[in-house]
């Protein structure tokens, strides 16, 4: 019994060492999957410290490349800009030598620069549109009224136009003829004024009737009419240096309404004469237009002027002359055909009519490639015409 007892007591110390002994076997373990986790973390922070190391010096040889280009010259040069010594590099870069691996060193800076603003727009200023245009006149038979000289160069005239900004235009006509030299017209047109005005300031023709602000060389005939010579100073009409506003007018549907008007310093041949600086001239029209068909269009107007004259100096020097006028103009222009103008005007002198049609004018320009007249009416903004003398005449573009 005792050794029993002995036996089983040594068996159950066995068995509680083994127990003891057993588990601190895998404890090591833990400690060992912990630090490989470390030493992956540190290996990833390196991994990617090497990286951005990489990028940085990538990075900093692209700074380096394209600071060592050289710079390229940005200027704008206008074809209207006069090239001075400097102003642009002697040896340009090439293309050649852009693309090679090591980038020649970059010029120095030109001191002397293009000059904007100013300098350009005078440019067209300095350098306007010039037009020459002459007026020969062969006459035979006999006249006893109104005679006249066989051959005479009736006139000479040089047109200057240009554009001063966005906001004027300046127009100049100067007449050579054989009684001498003439300032015709010359006068600076505003075209950006609040409420649709157009205001021109300077000597200009005045827009009475038809055929006053029509020049010689652009009358579909050689002579003026009577009532143009016998009522409004013959072939300069009321010509003077004055002020003109205009403005489209509002209209019924299908017509185009235009008003003028304009103060004059009173001087304008024989029909006005200022005694006093206070004795200015008026002229005020109206002008209606439509288009009939596709064809044919109508030209309306009305005029009045009004003015100091020496033609009544035997009643005082507050003597005043009244000038009314009508005039209408009928065109019709059939595709490839001559067009044919049919027009009359019919001033009058201080209530006496004095009626005259005038005769009928047939042409043959270059037709368009349809049926319906080009607009002719001009343009101020776009720019100067070739003559602006001739853009009375024309039928106006309807807004």
């Amino acid at each position: 019994m005792k050794k029993f007892v002995i036996v089983s007591a040594i068996f159950c110390l066995s068995s509680t060492a083994y127990a003891q002994e057993t588990p601190p076997a895998a404890a090591p373990s833990a400690p060992l999957t912990e630090e490989a986790r470390m030493k992956a973390l540190e290996d990833q922070v390196r991994t990617l410290a090497e990286e951005v190391a990489v990028l940085r010096g990538e990075l900093k040889a692209v700074r380096d490349a394209k600071s060592a280009e050289p710079a390229s010259d940005s200027r704008v040069l206008l074809t209207a800009a006069h090239v001075e010594p400097g102003m642009l590099p002697a040896n340009p870069p090439s293309i050649a030598a852009s693309a090679s691996p090591d980038p020649a060193p970059a010029s120095p800076q030109v001191a002397q620069t293009q000059t904007f603003g100013g300098a350009t727009s005078n440019a067209k200023l300095l350098n306007p549109d010039i037009s020459l245009i002459g007026d020969f006149i062969g006459t035979a038979g006999h006249n006893i009224v109104s005679p006249s000289r066989s051959l005479e160069l009736h006139e000479s005239e040089v047109g200057m136009q240009a554009i001063i900004d966005p906001y004027a235009r300046a127009d100049a006509f100067i007449s050579f003829g054989e009684t001498g030299v003439n300032v015709e017209e010359a006068y600076v047109t505003f075209t950006s004024l609040p409420a649709g005005l157009l205001m021109k300031v300077g000597k200009m023709r005045a827009d009475f009737g038809k055929v006053n602000t029509i020049h010689n060389h652009a009358l579909p005939y050689i002579d003026r009419p009577l009532a143009t010579n016998n009522l409004v100073g013959g072939e300069d009409g009321i010509d003077d240096a004055g002020i003109s506003i205009s403005r489209f007018l509002p209209a019924p549907k299908d017509w185009f309404f235009e008003g003028t008007a304009q103060v004059f310093r009173g001087d304008s041949s024989t029909v006005y004469a200022a005694n006093r600086r206070e004795d200015l001239s008026v002229v005020g029209h109206l002008r209606a237009y439509r288009d009939l068909s596709e064809s044919t269009n109508l030209d309306l107007g009305v005029s009045y002027s009004r003015g100091h004259s020496n033609l009544g100096a035997d009643f005082g020097s507050n003597f005043l002359t009244n000038l009314y006028g009508a005039d209408a103009t009928l065109r019709w222009k059939p595709c490839a055909a001559p067009s044919i103008k049919i027009s009359s005007s019919a001033p009058s002198f201080s209530g006496a009519p004095a009626i005259s049609f005038l005769p009928s004018a047939f042409s043959r320009p270059s037709m368009p490639s349809a049926c319906t007249p080009p607009p002719n009416i001009e343009s101020i903004a776009a720019g100067p015409s070739a003559d602006a003398s001739t853009a009375a005449a024309a039928p106006p573009m309807r807004i």
